[in-house]
């Protein structure tokens, strides 16, 4: 530990990060609310202070050095610290008096979240979430980079070192047109009977299709080119007659009041994924997670209840 001054402050590190993000000081201005000028003159001291040139600068253009690359890197940790530190004083102060935003995988966002947030609402008042929809590796890549302080994905996916909150299992079930073989039988399907038949998958980059893929390839099934951007896309070919397919449970309900489906659960040991809610390991809004996470699991609990056969 140092205790002799720093050669930089946290505001002239946002500056040259807003301007290794935007290739422009006037535009790294305009996002710091700053004029051009004096936000030049503290990148240009910083640059003197630290003894080492951090951006290229020509008439068109604004690069950074390899120098700066690393260095930007580090100062992009430090402002996530840093940015850490003070939620963590919020957060001591009053947990829930605070926005979280949490990613979603457009798997599990359309079947649960409208299920989710009024229950949120009604049970945190405070508390504000902001939800952002993509796949997980693009997920994971913001929850790392500090963008997002949690994400409700699959535990199944590669997510790094993070800590998690388990919502429910969400098991994995056949969908056919109406009249396919494998739709009139009756019973719970094996992988003995998708030996050759034709597959529809998601497109790549949906955790889902890893999955889904896994389990089709020791079954010994066969996957057309042809691949969806989402589950209605896909329910919807299944429904036209273009092949079978494997959805998650908790989408059912939904996409069999859109296309008319044969539905089969799996014989077990069934294919299926664990829903989880997965956070930046030691991150200070943990407690305000596990209490999302702890409302999540009600709900998700609630809905299998609720399709179980009576």
């Amino acid at each position: 530990m140092r205790w002799s001054p720093h050669p930089c402050t946290l505001r002239q590190l946002q500056y040259v990060l807003a301007v290794a993000d935007t290739r422009s000081f006037r535009q790294a201005a305009s996002l710091c609310g700053v004029s051009q000028p004096s936000l030049s003159a503290q990148v240009a001291q910083l640059e003197r202070a630290l003894g080492v040139a951090l951006f290229e600068r020509t008439r068109r253009r604004v690069l950074a050095t390899r120098a700066g690359e690393e260095l930007l890197a580090r100062a992009r940790a430090v402002l996530r610290e840093a940015d850490d530190l003070a939620q963590a004083a919020a957060r001591l102060a009053d947990p829930f008096a605070s926005a979280l935003r949490i990613g979603v995988i457009p798997t599990i966002s359309p079947y649960l979240l409208p299920e989710i947030a009024p229950v949120l609402r009604a049970e945190h008042a405070r508390l504000r979430v902001v939800w952002t929809e993509d796949k997980t590796p693009i997920l994971v890549e913001r929850l790392h980079a500090g963008d997002l302080d949690a994400a409700l994905v699959a535990l199944e996916a590669d997510l790094g070192d993070v800590e998690h909150e388990i919502i429910g299992r969400d098991p994995f079930v056949l969908a056919a047109p109406l009249g396919h073989r494998l739709g009139v039988r009756t019973g719970p399907a094996t992988p003995r009977e998708l030996a050759g038949t034709s597959v529809l998958l998601l497109d790549d980059g949906h955790c889902f299709r890893e999955q889904a893929l896994a389990w089709c390839s020791r079954a010994h099934a066969e996957e057309l080119d042809y691949r969806a951007t989402s589950l209605p896309t896909l329910t919807q070919m299944v429904a036209d007659g273009a092949g079978v397919t494997l959805l998650p449970m908790l989408a059912v309900a939904t996409e069999t009041r859109r296309a008319p489906l044969r539905i089969r659960p799996f014989a077990a040991p069934a294919p299926g994924r664990t829903l989880a809610l997965v956070w930046r390991r030691g991150a200070p809004v943990a407690p305000a997670l596990r209490a999302v996470a702890a409302t999540i699991r009600k709900v998700h609990t609630r809905i299998e209840r609720a399709r179980r056969p009576r």
